[in-house]
């Protein structure tokens, strides 16, 4: 025999490296139950040792009903089930503790900018500078390039530049997390008060944040839908949001689809009138959104997961009414918004003035849902298509679910106290044409006005 031939039968040689299983399967299969039981017996000591500290009163509590008893009947009382849960989904060691996480100043950006000074990225052992910054094509590349850890991006940015579209070169990046919801508006210059039918706008110059924005996209779909050709009947350019409302007051422009509160600061100003709210054309957009590079994610996973988790708790905090005010004034600080905490207080409650004399009460003017529906995703893309921002076939599922990452916004939200969804697609309509994300060159084609 050699002195390397097997001595057992030729099943062995399946067997594991330890030589107590059948297959290297089973070994794996016993190591992950000797660890959740390893896990469920140190949740239940650290519970044991909170309700008996002394080890004398313990040892003689144990002795007297047994440990089968004993368990049973503090799971009546503590949530055991969900304490082993919490315990095993727990992350190792942050690989960084201090980043950097830029943003653009506007309310979409909420959950991203109130978690610092309301300590909810402190609560994740985070050390987190949250820069303010000019514009989305530079908030891009500082995130491109590094200098950015994460950042606060238009919902369609994430899918544009893992597609290589409007940047340099294409980078994996992802979306976890939806920032806000509705949160935008039409605003026209005072002067076209009387102007209020979009068949009357041909001409207009129109401001929106970025190429890349469901700003273009929306106010793009709001003109088609009313006859007009955005790119022949009116002119769209990008104008960062802190600058709109001094192009509006200078006469550049003759209004802009654009983030809050840009367009309660101009009602503020008296330089314009909110001629209708996005959520009028797609109640439940999404608007911003929390993202990071594939490599950041990958690479430092347990930081990443920390981040997200303060992000989706600001949200979820966020999502609550009575908690509007006291972030608008934490919130509305020259360093953050650079705002008059009325001007927020307006965007956050829904009771504001339209800028035309009367004031108005809708509490879903915007709200806080960070969950990235893949079909938001899907829906995107067809709009950069069907406007000539992408070209040729598109794999439309594929993209949304490598960039849009809702399993990891499922499991977070519900530790947030937020109901996550049990799918990740889900159908809506705009200005009431119905979408179906498992049909986009369908929805594509019924499109009279498009650039393919």
């Amino acid at each position: 025999m050699s002195l390397f031939s097997n001595p057992f039968d030729a099943n062995s040689r399946l067997a594991c490296g330890c030589g107590r299983h059948a297959s290297q399967a089973e070994h794996e299969r016993a190591a992950q139950a000797a660890t959740s039981s390893a896990t469920d017996n140190a949740v239940e000591q650290a519970v044991m040792r909170a309700l008996f500290p002394q080890d004398a009163l313990r040892r003689r509590f144990l002795r007297a009903v047994g440990s089968s008893t004993a368990m049973a009947a503090i799971a009546s009382i503590f949530p055991l089930a969900a304490a082993r849960e919490a315990f095993a989904q727990s992350t190792g060691p942050l690989e960084k503790q201090k980043l950097k996480v830029g943003f653009i100043p506007i309310t979409c950006a909420t959950p991203i900018i109130m978690a610092h000074p309301m300590g909810f990225y402190a609560k994740q052992g985070l050390d987190v500078e949250v820069v303010k910054t000019a514009g989305w094509a530079l908030i891009r590349d500082k995130a491109m390039s590094g200098e950015f850890d994460a950042a606060h991006m238009l919902s369609p940015m994430p899918l544009a530049i893992s597609m290589g579209v409007g940047a340099s070169r294409a980078v994996p990046w992802t979306m976890p997390a939806v920032e806000n919801i509705n949160g935008q508006a039409i605003t026209l210059s005072m002067k076209h008060k009387d102007r209020r039918d979009p068949k009357d706008w041909k001409g207009f110059k129109f401001a929106v944040p970025f190429d890349y924005s469901m700003h273009n996209y929306l106010l793009r779909y709001y003109l088609a839908e009313h006859g007009l050709d955005p790119d022949t009947d009116v002119q769209i350019r990008s104008v960062p949001p802190p600058e709109m409302v001094a192009n509006l007051r200078a006469d550049n422009i003759d209004g802009f689809l654009a983030p809050d509160p840009v367009n309660q600061r101009a009602v503020y100003d008296g330089v314009g009138f909110i001629h209708t709210l996005s959520k009028a054309i797609w109640d439940g957009h999404p608007c911003c959104a929390f993202s990071a590079s594939k490599e950041f994610v990958t690479t430092m996973p347990n930081t990443y997961q920390a981040l997200l988790k303060s992000i989706i708790e600001a949200t979820a905090y966020a999502r609550d009414p009575k908690h509007r005010k006291e972030i608008a004034t934490a919130i509305a600080a020259p360093n953050y918004l650079n705002q008059p905490v009325t001007v927020v207080e307006q965007v956050l409650t829904g009771t504001y003035a339209d800028g035309l004399g009367k004031v108005l009460t809708d509490p879903n003017r915007i709200d806080f849902d960070p969950m990235p529906w893949q079909s938001f995703a899907v829906w995107i893309l067809t709009q950069m298509k069907r406007w000539g921002q992408i070209k040729g076939d598109v794999d439309y599922q594929k993209v949304a679910a490598d960039v849009f990452l809702a399993t990891d916004a499922v499991r977070l939200m519900r530790e947030a106290g937020l109901t996550p969804p049990a799918e990740t697609n889900k159908t809506f309509s705009i200005m009431g044409k119905p979408f179906d994300p498992t049909q986009p060159e369908a929805y594509l084609a019924g499109f009279k006005i498009r650039r393919t």
